[in-house]
């Protein structure tokens, strides 16, 4: 795309105040029903961002929205997706009935022109799960970026670079996953009601930490050299990659808050965190 073009293209927008991007580990789908110390952290994070500015739209890079290439959700009305089994019929009842946005996939479509649409995918429990609880009225148009995994981490953290004009537009953007996710190594305490964490859990999850601290991105993206701690903690990379997403949607000097610090049940992190 020719710079005229990149120009025109982002000026269709309406200036506004940045928006802060979140990441946000989303954990078990019954957190959408459930009253506790997580979600209504989300439910005072969603009125903060409310009190500064409502967003125009919500796009969410959701760890459970996976293709072969990259695709933005284009429908003007997204389905409420329960893409999981084994959960109680009340789980399978919740909606969140708020409206897509097109003409935002169609703008992210000019700037990013290997970005495809569709209207095959809604809002997944990465997406709705968490919205329920920041934004329960569903009155702001929400829709998906996929992730394309095919592709390395340094190609996630690239693109969300390319991305962040959308700030600047009234969009605010979530990552939704878990920086440790191991539900093979978490079953035994699941099934146990026991919520103590592995070791190797809590020191991945604080080694994220302390490299977010020191804005070692790059260490990050190449959390494989982090040995054992790392391999057990991201044994796939789909919950992983959203946390990239949200690194490089933040500017370079951008302050980065933890916002929900949690390892529980073995192997899974609630570490939620804020730029902006």
């Amino acid at each position: 795309m020719k710079l005229n073009e990149l120009t025109t293209a982002a000026s269709s927008f309406k200036k506004s105040e940045k928006m802060p991007v979140l990441f946000v580990g989303h954990g078990s789908p019954m957190n959408a029903l459930e009253d506790n110390p997580f979600t209504q952290k989300l439910n005072r994070i969603g009125t903060d961002i409310r009190q500064r500015q409502t967003p125009t739209a919500i796009l969410v890079v959701s760890a459970h929205f996976l293709t072969k290439g990259t695709y933005v959700t284009a429908s003007p009305k997204p389905e409420t997706i329960h893409d999981f089994g084994g959960f109680p019929e009340a789980l399978f009842r919740e909606q969140y009935p708020a409206p897509g946005s097109p003409e935002y996939a169609r703008e992210i479509m000019k700037m990013v022109p290997e970005v495809q649409d569709t209207e095959e995918w809604g809002l997944d429990h990465g997406a709705w799960t968490i919205l329920k609880h920041m934004f329960p009225e569903a009155d702001i148009p929400v829709f998906e970026l996929s992730l394309d995994y095919g592709r390395s981490p340094q190609y996630h953290f690239d693109l969300a670079q390319r991305l962040q004009f959308l700030r600047e537009r009234g969009v605010l953007i979530i990552g939704s996953g878990n920086i440790v996710h191991n539900l093979r190594q978490s079953m035994p305490k699941l099934m146990a009601q026991d919520a103590t964490p592995y070791d190797w859990a809590v020191e991945f999850d604080e080694w994220v930490k302390t490299k977010i601290n020191q804005r070692d991105f790059q260490s990050l993206i190449d959390f494989h050299k982090a040995g054992t701690m790392g391999a057990l903690s991201v044994p796939t990379i789909d919950h992983y990659l959203p946390v990239l997403y949200t690194l490089g949607l933040a500017d370079k000097n951008e302050n980065i808050t933890q916002a929900y610090e949690e390892v529980y049940y073995g192997g899974l992190s609630m570490r939620t965190f804020i730029a902006g």
